[in-house]
């Protein structure tokens, strides 16, 4: 999260995207979750929220403005951040939300794990509570599994179910180019699906120090996504946006997370390789860099 605007009662926050630059799927656990070993990078695509104080009124006021159809509920992630400190601290005050919502939804960047995480920090600077990364993070964990990395300086390994990361260091002079088509996938039913695909008791794959992005995309290239197993299969458009980023000049084309988007990678800004992605009326297109993130409040 990178702060804009910090006063007693407001608060302006830019929630990065992710991608996986990496993702095995490993055993399936007892709590139904399954286990992840998976290298994240935070990128340039930004959501904007303004949180402001408000005193003697312990509720979530969210206003949404977003060109994709999203439901206010009490079930948006951004709610759910808050009704948890909300009870955990018996909050006397509360939040008001105004989210631009520019990540994409459901697709793969960790956007309303990002936003969470970021109404995870707006309430306790704001409402007093005064809780570091640490603390934030492993009650992220308690409502979304990608929301203790937006607490990491923006470059980790993530295991477990997500609540296992491991800061890490890799290079950031390269470029991404994301397309998002519109596709609606379950995460859910994703799982599931790779669950039957996947070989047992294998090996997690080791992350080798890379100093250069060539060295990183070299120790890439043999690693994959376990979801594109069964992704590529059920929807032919992802397998069409990877060979096309290949064609344009990508040195690596892989989908993030469970999907909808595919995002390739550059040694140059792309900018007509995105011009000509953007061409296909259906296709959200996105050059971006990868950023680094604060791992503790300034």
């Amino acid at each position: 999260m990178i702060i804009e605007r910090h006063t007693k009662d407001h608060l302006r926050l830019k929630t990065p995207a992710k991608i996986n630059l990496f993702l095995e799927v490993l055993n399936k656990r007892g709590d139904g979750y399954h286990d992840i070993n998976s290298l994240f990078q935070a990128v340039s695509l930004f959501d904007e929220i303004d949180f402001r104080h408000l005193p003697g009124r312990p509720e979530c006021d969210l206003e949404l403005e977003s060109r994709w159809p999203l439901t206010i509920s009490a079930d948006n992630l951004i709610c759910r951040a808050y009704q948890l400190l909300k009870e955990r601290f018996n909050l006397v005050d509360g939040l008001s939300v105004r989210l631009k919502k520019n990540i994409p939804v459901a697709a793969g960047l960790g956007g309303g794990s990002s936003d969470a995480a970021a109404t995870l920090l707006a309430t306790s600077i704001l409402c007093n509570q005064k809780l570091d990364y640490p603390a934030l993070a492993e009650l992220g964990a308690e409502i979304g599994s990608d929301i203790p990395f937006f607490f990491s300086g923006g470059q980790a390994l993530v295991g477990g179910r997500g609540e296992q990361v491991t800061p890490t260091e890799i290079p950031t002079d390269f470029w991404v180019l994301l397309v998002t088509p519109d596709l609606a996938i379950s995460t859910a039913a994703s799982y599931a699906a790779v669950s039957l695909v996947l070989t047992l008791n294998r090996e997690p794959l080791s992350f080798e120090r890379c100093g250069t992005a060539p060295e990183l995309v070299e120790f890439l290239g043999p690693a994959g996504n376990d979801f594109e197993k069964v992704q590529f299969k059920a929807y032919p458009e992802l397998v069409s946006i990877r060979d096309q980023l290949l064609q344009s000049g990508a040195l690596l084309a892989r989908l993030s997370g469970s999907g909808p988007t595919v995002y390739g990678v550059f040694m140059d800004e792309p900018t007509d390789q995105s011009r000509r992605l953007s061409g296909h009326n259906f296709w959200q297109v996105t050059i971006a860099r990868p950023v680094l993130l604060a791992a503790r409040l300034p």
